[in-house]
């Protein structure tokens, strides 16, 4: 038989045979989509350095909802944007403050026909934009915290939501957010623990959206970009306290963690795609520099490919779209 005898671009010949020998494909129910409101608002508000992201008013919030269910997407991940803040993020744990009260909404337009999550963290209520309660001398006060995020997510639970997300990494954040809702009755809701969450500087574009008031940063919680053995130790520590989920954030800069994570633990793994990751496919799209479609869809499935199941990205939607007429 002449050289070569094995060939294996037989298997890459055309789109159908590609699309019959894939390994990875991403699914719309894998793809979560985080969405913004704001109180106050009557109508929504584009957030500038996240194009097609906007912050929804309570009525477009719910619009959005649906269009998410209708995509397929497997789950939205809500963030609350107040008027108001103060030193202890009070709003984020008022049965009528605006996350509370877009989870009653959200749960009201769809019920079980999506997931529905909230963002369980001060950072969007503190004015000044810490994940914690300070000290006196500044410093996040872990133990004072945990107790703020045992009553956020009893709130939470009470206004029907089937997921938190704890993502303060606050040490002991899991236990004592199980523990409480455990006490509160609300054993069926699941917790998706941000295990691994690094003091990255892919967060910009998202802090437009959820106008932080952040002073300084956040290095003393969040985690070294440095280390990966600290991040499987802080897995371990979660699914024993009583992870149902975990998560990494970022996605793109991190797969080598992703996939370490994945062959650490046997409860489903997450990753958030940030918005720095969205937004700097979208400048180089708009400028020409890159295939906006192809990109996106090639980011999302090496985030699969690394090992994450659930896929955090502004692009669910329209992705979720997509994969449908293509699968």
């Amino acid at each position: 038989m002449p050289y070569p005898e094995i060939r294996p671009r037989r298997l890459r010949r055309n789109a159908a045979v590609r699309r019959l020998a894939a390994e990875t494909r991403v699914a719309p129910a894998e793809l979560v989509v985080p969405m913004f409101v704001k109180e106050g608002l009557t109508e929504p508000r584009a957030v500038a350095s996240l194009p097609g992201v906007l912050q929804h008013s309570r009525d477009s919030l719910r619009k959005a909802a649906v269009e998410a269910v209708q995509a397929g997407v497997g789950g939205i991940m809500l963030f609350g944007v107040p008027a108001t803040r103060d030193e202890t993020g009070s709003g984020g744990l008022d049965p009528d403050g605006i996350l509370n009260v877009a989870i009653r909404d959200v749960i009201a337009e769809v019920g079980d026909a999506t997931v529905v999550m909230s963002d369980l963290c001060l950072d969007e209520f503190t004015s000044h934009g810490h994940c914690g309660l300070l000290t006196p001398d500044g410093g996040v006060d872990n133990d004072a915290t945990l107790a703020a995020y045992a009553e956020m997510a009893v709130a939470q639970a009470d206004a029907g939501v089937h997921v938190v997300g704890p993502s303060g990494m606050m040490d002991g954040q899991v236990g004592v957010v199980r523990r409480a809702l455990d006490a509160a009755g609300h054993q069926d809701v699941s917790v998706l623990a941000y295990a691994v969450k690094y003091a990255s500087a892919f967060y910009g574009p998202f802090r437009d959206a959820v106008e932080s008031a952040l002073e300084g940063d956040r290095r003393t919680y969040q985690q070294d970009p440095a280390n990966l053995r600290e991040s499987l130790r802080e897995v371990e520590l979660d699914v024993a306290e009583g992870a149902d989920m975990v998560m990494v954030k970022p996605a793109l800069p991190y797969l080598d963690v992703v996939s370490a994570v994945r062959a650490a633990v046997d409860v489903p793994v997450a990753a958030y795609q940030v918005s720095g990751e969205y937004a700097m496919v979208e400048a180089a799209a708009a400028n020409g520099w890159i295939d906006r479609e192809r990109t996106m869809l090639e980011t999302l499935t090496s985030i699969r490919r690394a090992g994450a199941q659930i896929i955090l990205t502004y692009w669910a939607v329209e992705a979720a779209q997509m994969l449908r007429e293509r699968y």
